[in-house]
């Protein structure tokens, strides 16, 4: 009698506990859910205003559903002289994939070393690295500015994409830290066999090292394709600006010209959203891997 009992008390138990995992779950989905459309909402809007009739923009009350669909204002926002589309879409490659190009080579290679390499100092000099992620950029700005006009780098793009090669202190401390989590038999193996330390990194800890990479050339390309300020700065002839100073410039002339503004910014968005979903599986294992050893 009492384990029959006992039996009937388990499997209630488990029906509860079963439930309760249901609830949680549900609850859980309505929630990220929520969330997501709240985010979505402006990008939704977005693409409702981008094909609208100019008169409906600003409409009270707001209309939802444009009447008629205007498929033609991306034509129209592409084509405008104001706009020069593709020009200015293969000056934001060239910039975003250069500088991603020298920042990817520059920061594996010093968190390769701040990771795996024992040298004098090694500690002392890391954290004076990560110490300059505590300087705003603001502080920066007008020294660099002088520099970079000195050595007579203004007007062009090498203010922009140089400094690339020369590491980012946010990627190297991310590579870091991803270095740390890998086997150091891996490494000493190598060595044991005769490998040099660029065999080995090229050869081994590259490899390994692709999901963290991924997440280094999608913010950084994410930042440069929407970088303002730096084109603003050092970029002096309308034929070098990219996409984000085209859009400015292209807005700022055509004010009331609302629905051709969001056709563009629509276009310009796409190849961002493009690379993350490519990106994806190998970017959101980099964030989940990154960082998980101190």
């Amino acid at each position: 009698m009492s384990t029959a009992t006992s039996t009937l008390s388990g499997s209630a138990s488990r029906r509860r506990a079963k439930a309760l995992r249901t609830i949680n779950r549900s609850l859980t989905h309505l929630v990220l859910s929520t969330v997501a459309l709240l985010w979505a909402v402006p990008f939704l809007w977005l693409i409702i205003t981008s094909l609208k009739p100019l008169e409906q923009v600003f409409a009270v009350p707001p209309k939802l559903a444009p009447e008629p669909i205007l498929w033609r204002n991306y034509y129209d926002a592409l084509t405008n002289p104001a706009f020069p589309f593709f020009r200015l879409l293969g000056n934001s490659i060239f910039y975003s994939v250069t500088s991603t190009i020298g920042v990817v080579a520059s920061c594996s290679l010093v968190a390769y070393g701040f990771a795996r390499m024992r040298f004098w100092g090694r500690d002392v000099w890391f954290v004076i690295l990560l110490s300059t992620m505590m300087v705003p950029p603001v502080v920066t700005m007008i020294p660099t500015y002088v520099l970079f006009r000195k050595i007579g780098w203004v007007g062009g793009y090498a203010p922009l994409v140089v400094p690339s090669f020369f590491g980012a202190a946010f990627y190297i401390f991310m590579l870091r830290q991803f270095f740390l989590t890998l086997p150091w038999e891996l490494t000493e193996s190598a060595r044991v066999d005769g490998a040099g330390e660029l065999t080995i990194f090229a050869r081994i800890m590259l490899p390994l090292l692709r999901p963290a990479l991924m997440v280094v050339v999608v913010f950084n390309f994410l930042g440069c394709w929407n970088d303002f300020m730096g084109p603003l700065i050092y970029l002096g002839s309308n034929d070098l600006f990219p996409l984000s100073m085209g859009l400015f410039a292209f807005r700022t002339k055509y004010q009331t010209q609302w629905h051709l503004t969001m056709a563009a910014s629509l276009v310009v968005t796409i190849p961002m959203m493009a690379l993350f979903f490519a990106a994806q599986q190998q970017f959101i294992e980099g964030i989940t891997l990154t960082g998980m050893k101190g």
